[in-house]
């Protein structure tokens, strides 16, 4: 029987080409989404995947959610938490409301939605929770406090995770994109691109979503169950560690 796998913002960007990937690797994928309906619809119409709209900063919206998912697709067995936003600004400008929307909707919804399959996972002994960080976790970023924070913390919340269920056969690990080729990257001025952030990457160019799900694919495999607790960062050389 397949898999269940679960991906939080999997409608677009590299939610999307995780969801894929996951999907072409022979897993029932389901997604969810925040907000972009019109998005969504097109994505399920492209892929097939399943989608599910709720808020993952909300704690009671992903409990409903994930129990409609594991009624309509089965018992989730590959969490990926990659649900984020960014509302930057330098920190002495910085407002209450750019600060807890960024740190509920990144960082908060590693526990309102671990916590809705850790239990499930646990029983079954297996289970795969993969969390999409960041290189701005690792090294901070001007302009982004709420963000590196929130980042910073998924990847202290992978460690702790992992270690509490090493040896029930459920693994946490975590991805750190660099620059990566999304609407986001690409809304970046070009003379900024060019100029400011490509001779910051050794490999000279900016990942792919692909890159990033491949890596999500290899995490979550059955064959995997010996990595845990680890931080994979995929930067093209941007910041070693």
């Amino acid at each position: 029987m397949a898999r269940v796998a679960l991906v939080t913002g999997g409608t677009r960007g590299i939610g999307a080409a995780i969801s894929k990937a996951l999907k072409a690797a022979g897993y029932k994928v389901a997604a969810s989404y925040a907000g972009n309906d019109t998005a969504a619809e097109k994505f399920n119409a492209e892929t097939g995947i399943a989608v599910y709209k709720w808020d993952v900063s909300n704690f009671d919206a992903c409990a409903e959610g994930v129990k409609k998912v594991e009624a309509e697709v089965g018992p989730i067995d590959v969490l990926v938490n990659n649900a984020g936003i960014t509302k930057d600004g330098a920190f002495h400008k910085m407002s209450l409301e750019q600060w807890n929307a960024v740190i509920g909707t990144n960082l908060g919804s590693l526990f309102n939605m671990s916590r809705q399959v850790i239990e499930g996972m646990r029983g079954r002994k297996f289970g795969r929770i993969v969390n999409i960080s960041s290189i701005n976790g690792q090294k901070g970023q001007f302009g982004q406090v709420n963000y590196s924070a929130a980042k910073a913390g998924e990847i202290g919340f992978t460690k702790a995770l992992a270690l509490e269920n090493a040896k029930g056969g459920v693994t946490v690990n975590a991805i750190c994109p660099g620059y990566i080729n999304t609407e986001m990257v690409q809304a970046i001025p070009k003379d900024v691109l060019e100029k400011a952030i490509l001779p910051l990457i050794p490999i000279g160019r900016l990942g792919e979503p692909e890159e990033i799900a491949r890596a999500v694919v290899f995490l979550a495999a059955d064959e995997a169950g010996a990595i845990t607790g680890s931080t994979l960062t995929v930067n093209g050389g941007q910041y070693m560690v």
